[in-house]
């Protein structure tokens, strides 16, 4: 192409203005996070130090410039990091920093080397929160704040978390996960006796409101259709009640860990395996 076609390109369709307030759509989940960080350190000061959250954040955005520099050879954007990090800080209580770093680390470090198809299986703080819990349980915990009686903060982060969810086409994943939470957290209080109040309490928590709007959405491992999207949160769902009823702490991560990289390489096989079609027939 010569330099005279890029100067003055062909005359096209004129783009339409920008919307009053727009804002790229990779820039919100960034907004919306640290939200969700400010509403619940302002509620409850969920917070013991800003250290340890920034080492996740820095962590984060540092593994992935320095891994996406050496394996495909461009410095890539830091809105995801910038998520996963965070994500980690907000979710971790740990007396140590270490955890912290392996977490965030562990996290980036999955979408380049736990690969199929070329794609990566797991969402990349889900991966590092349940690898680390699973490998630490004595040292590391996480948030088990609910928001109990202080109702304004949830229904700001719900109403701002589903106007995201739905720009970015995911609001029926994050309506799906939540009609199933409450649908087997109930079979749960039937089947244990224990009051049904108890049973939906923590999904009011700002942890579950990260596992809402960030996990289960996550568009880079999803499956391809919409159904199948909202089949695989329906069976974490389910698999998170199996592991509650068996006293799991941490059910939801370890279902979402469990079932959603299972599912997208189901998909992946199926897609790979599925006869093309031959042009012209």
């Amino acid at each position: 192409m010569s330099i005279d076609a890029v100067a003055a390109p062909a005359p096209g369709p004129v783009a339409p203005p920008r919307r009053f307030l727009s804002i790229d759509n990779r820039l919100l989940p960034p907004l919306l996070i640290t939200a969700i960080l400010i509403t619940a350190h302002l509620t409850f000061g969920i917070l013991k130090g800003y250290s340890r959250t920034a080492l996740a954040i820095v962590t984060a955005i540092a593994t992935e410039a320095v891994l996406a520099r050496v394996t495909f050879g461009r410095w890539p954007p830091v809105a995801s990091a910038y998520v996963s990090g965070i994500s980690v800080g907000i979710l971790f209580r740990s007396p140590f920093l270490w955890p912290y770093f392996l977490a965030s680390f562990i996290s980036i470090l999955s979408k380049y080397v736990l690969r199929y198809r070329g794609r990566h299986l797991w969402n990349p703080s889900n991966f590092g929160v349940s690898a680390v819990l699973f490998l630490a349980p004595q040292t590391v915990s996480l948030l088990g704040i609910q928001w109990g009686n202080a109702v304004w903060p949830m229904l700001v982060i719900w109403a701002l978390g589903s106007a995201i969810v739905w720009r970015v086409g995911r609001l029926h994943v994050s309506a799906a996960y939540v009609l199933s939470f409450v649908v087997f957290a109930l079979v749960r209080a039937a089947l244990t006796g224990n009051p049904w109040p108890a049973a939906l309490a923590p999904i009011t928590g700002p942890m579950y409101q990260l596992f809402i709007f960030f996990m289960v959405t996550d568009p880079k491992v999803a499956v391809e259709s919409k159904a199948g999207q909202i089949a695989v949160v329906v069976v974490v769902a389910f698999v998170e009640m199996i592991l509650r009823l068996n006293q799991v702490i941490y059910a939801p991560f370890y279902a979402l860990c469990l079932v959603g990289p299972a599912a997208l390489a189901l998909d992946l096989s199926r897609k790979a395996g599925a006869p093309r079609a031959v042009a012209g027939s």
